[in-house]
């Protein structure tokens, strides 16, 4: 296991009618006015926008109301949003809804601190120094930023969908309430839990030798989502099924899984990014895609882990070493296809012409990953992998050495 600092200072409520704290959180912590960072409908249509603002009205908190943040949130957006907080003279920042929210009023937060183009602190021209303090509710369970320092957005002009990490982006409070997930539609619940291993998987598949403490919480994480996925499917509304989603949500990427390992190999990430990037596809869907393809092309790299995967996961424990890895990337894509996600670039709608694009755009900024360093070329093979919409077969997986 690897020498690590272990550090997250965020406060978590967690369970049923957790909601009602928000407003004395953010008085006690001497908020004033906040920006209330929020999508188009669904906290509006659930009721939480009514909890929320109940319990800010409760405390004597303001709020301006900051509306319409959408999937593979926008740099335009985050712009709006810095210019209205500084226009209210806001002195803290609120996301209530998903990722997408948490992730854009992260970068509010920061770029109101800053007197430069907030895309700056992405490019590494200029260092997040300090941020408004961010408290959260959260309505969809899936990325993490609940309980972490990092934020992803896209600059649609340029068709980069970077991201950033900061200590200065932990939400000081974040508010998790299963049951107000209970209303969200299949291909979120299913998006999510894809989200949710992807995290796991970055981790798991470093290449690290972390020791079986860590190996062991992540496949319980991985089991969890599994099995409680299958849950929801077939009643939405099953409570304690959310709320194990929910957690691992959390566990998955609020840095107690990284603990000992390399700090993740994130290449199916960046691969993923420049997908919705140029398409605008879920984020979760598209790493459904992606996964499978990822592992066919690097299983060989740690064969050990891969197999171990297959074993601890999908219980497979015949053949060889390697063919016991194939079979375990197998098992996961049919996983895929049970849950109802997306299998290929094809059903994501991506053209093949655009595959090259893709590729020269993902590795712009630096290799990718860290199991195998992937360059160009590697992207490319990747994606041509993921495109066919017959899929991976073992034969396919054999032949990328």
């Amino acid at each position: 296991m690897n020498n690590f600092t272990y550090y997250n200072p965020t406060k978590i409520y967690f369970g049923r009618d957790t909601i009602k704290n928000i407003g004395r959180e953010m008085r006690e912590r001497g908020v004033k006015k906040a920006l209330l960072v929020c999508g188009r409908q669904s906290i509006f249509s659930t009721g939480v926008y009514d909890q929320v603002s109940s319990s800010l009205i409760g405390w004597y908190v303001d709020f301006i109301r900051f509306s319409g943040v959408q999937p593979n949130p926008l740099l335009s957006k985050v712009e709006d949003g810095i210019r209205l907080a500084r226009q209210e003279g806001v002195d803290a920042i609120l996301a209530v809804g998903g990722g997408s929210v948490f992730d854009s009023a992260k970068v509010i937060a920061a770029g109101v601190e800053y007197e430069g183009p907030v895309w700056d602190l992405f490019t590494g021209q200029a260092r997040i120094k300090s941020a408004l303090p961010l408290f959260g509710v959260l309505t969809l369970s899936a990325t993490g930023s609940e309980m972490n320092g990092s934020a992803v957005i896209t600059k649609a002009d340029e068709k980069k969908k970077w991201g950033i990490v900061s200590r200065h982006l932990y939400p000081r409070v974040s508010i998790i309430d299963p049951s107000v997930q209970a209303w969200l539609t299949k291909r979120d619940t299913v998006n999510g839990a894809v989200d949710i291993l992807s995290h796991v998987f970055e981790l798991y598949f470093d290449g690290s030798k972390s020791g079986e403490l860590m190996q062991e919480y992540s496949e319980a994480i991985i089991r969890t989502v599994i099995k409680n996925i299958k849950i929801l499917l077939e009643n939405p509304a099953d409570y304690e099924a959310r709320a194990q989603m929910a957690w691992a949500a959390t566990l998955a990427l609020n840095n107690s899984n990284a603990a000992g390992r390399s700090g993740g190999d994130w290449a199916t990430h960046d691969i993923e990014h420049s997908i919705s990037a140029f398409y605008d596809v879920a984020h979760g869907a598209g790493l459904a895609v992606i996964t499978p393809a990822w592992m066919c092309y690097v299983y060989r790299e740690d064969l050990h882990t891969f197999a171990r995967f297959a074993q601890k996961i999908f219980g497979i424990n015949s053949g060889t070493v390697e063919e016991q890895a194939q079979e375990g990337i197998r098992q996961l894509r049919e996983f895929f296809r049970e849950i109802g996600a997306p299998l290929s670039l094809q059903d994501l709608g991506v053209e093949y012409q655009d595959l090259e694009n893709m590729a020269e755009n993902a590795v712009q900024a630096r290799t990718l990953g860290r199991l195998k360093p992937l360059q160009r070329d590697d992207v490319l093979a990747i994606y041509q992998l993921a495109w066919d919409q017959q899929g991976l077969n073992k034969r396919e997986c054999d032949s990328y050495d």
